[in-house]
């Protein structure tokens, strides 16, 4: 059967709104329908939401708004009922050990959890989900949707992953970051702290069937150069998701989140564009305009995907000596969290470059693919189970 026009999705008579995958896009898009009067299925294929992830640490990031990230989702009726701890200050590491220590006024980011605990960012939008109405189905693998939806069932392959401990510690709150091929190829290796937990963890780009070496080398690396204890650490594995999308509607169905291909290119920071994202797939619907949710998503969020794409371009072109260049950038800007926000955003040079980073991202040689037969890394484990529970023991 084919999908009908996306405008068929208007019907305040009571038909209910489906709407596939209950993270971050899902569930504000199903605050958003609920709370303007729509009835909201969410079909979930996870027992619980947050499945993917293993109740560590993540950067909700605060530095591609003009205001803060918590007003932008009061703005969508999403209430910060998760922890969140604000950091205005980060420790980077740059290849050759130098030490670079950045503050801001405002918060650079927010770490949350992620998993189906309370206090996560994933339980707290289900149970906003819940409170406003949306009925939320668990174990139920829908894939089509023949009368239209908003799709945001996550990631649809795996192009970075990250491995990882998390951990109890007496050690005071801080951030840190390291930009090394050794640690983490093309990508970055972090330690998060706060109150009383940690994070430790290798995000890598390639090289993926070698990430026991690389994740060995930046506990090591931080243990040298950070004063932490590391009580009963529990190892994690996760994977995301950074081409350019090539759809984020088709027929009835809109796009959102991952699935949209909406992810930081350059760094993997994504909650944020997620949820704002589902909630505007879903005020197209309320409005009874869904058709142009397409144009909107492009006004709001299209330049910042496409300066991604080519941060990303140009960061794994460069290797070390692009990460030595962005520290030095970052050292001489007076805020470096305005710097970030200006880097972030579109210019000339990120839409002359566009056109060859998204070739190169869409048409990317398979980095995480492995040599050996029965291998059991992350990447593996992903692409093989389709992401339904990428862990590790």
């Amino acid at each position: 059967m084919s999908a009908p026009p996306a405008d068929t999705l208007r019907d305040p008579a009571g038909r209910a709104v489906d709407v596939v995958g209950a993270g971050p896009a899902g569930l504000a898009a199903a605050i958003t329908l609920a709370r303007g009067g729509r009835r909201v299925v969410v079909h979930e294929r996870a027992s619980d939401v947050g499945h993917r992830f293993h109740h560590d640490f993540q950067g909700l990031e605060n530095w591609t708004t003009g205001g803060d990230v918590l007003e932008d989702l009061a703005s969508m009726g999403i209430e910060p009922t998760f922890a969140h701890t604000p950091f205005f200050e980060t420790t980077l590491f740059a290849p050759e050990g130098r030490t670079h220590v950045y503050r801001s006024a405002r918060p650079f980011y927010y770490l949350v959890r992620r998993g189906p605990v309370a206090g996560t960012l994933d339980e707290a939008l289900k149970q906003q989900a819940l409170a406003a109405g949306a009925e939320l189905r668990f174990n139920d693998p829908v894939r089509h949707l023949p009368d239209g939806g908003i799709v945001a069932d996550g990631p649809h392959g795996s192009d970075v992953i990250a491995v990882g401990y998390v951990f109890d510690t007496d050690a005071p709150n801080g951030a840190y970051a390291a930009l090394s091929d050794r640690l983490a190829p093309q990508g970055y290796a972090y330690l998060l702290i706060a109150h009383g937990r940690g994070t430790v963890a290798s995000c890598m780009f390639a090289d993926f069937h070698r990430e026991r070496e690389y994740l060995e080398r930046t506990v090591r690396f931080f243990q040298e150069r950070v004063a932490f204890t590391m009580s009963a650490p529990r190892r994690f594995g996760g994977f995301g998701n950074f081409r350019p999308a090539q759809v984020v509607q088709r027929g009835g169905m809109l796009y959102s989140g991952e699935a949209a291909g909406l992810q930081d290119a350059l760094w993997g920071f994504g909650m944020g564009s997620a949820m704002l994202s589902g909630h505007l797939a879903a005020s197209a619907v309320v409005g009874g305009a869904a058709a142009r949710y397409p144009a909107e998503l492009r006004t709001r969020l299209g330049g910042l995907s496409r300066a991604g794409a080519v941060n990303r371009y140009l960061y794994a072109r460069l290797g070390d000596r692009g990460y030595r260049h962005l520290a030095r950038r970052l050292d001489a800007a007076r805020d470096p969290r305005a710097w970030l926000r200006r880097h972030y955003h579109p210019s000339w040079v990120s839409r002359a470059l566009y056109p060859f980073a998204a070739h190169a991202l869409r048409h990317r040689a398979d980095a995480g693919a492995c040599l050996e037969a029965g291998c059991d890394c992350t990447w593996c484990r992903c692409t093989h189970d389709e992401g339904l529970r990428c862990r590790v023991g």
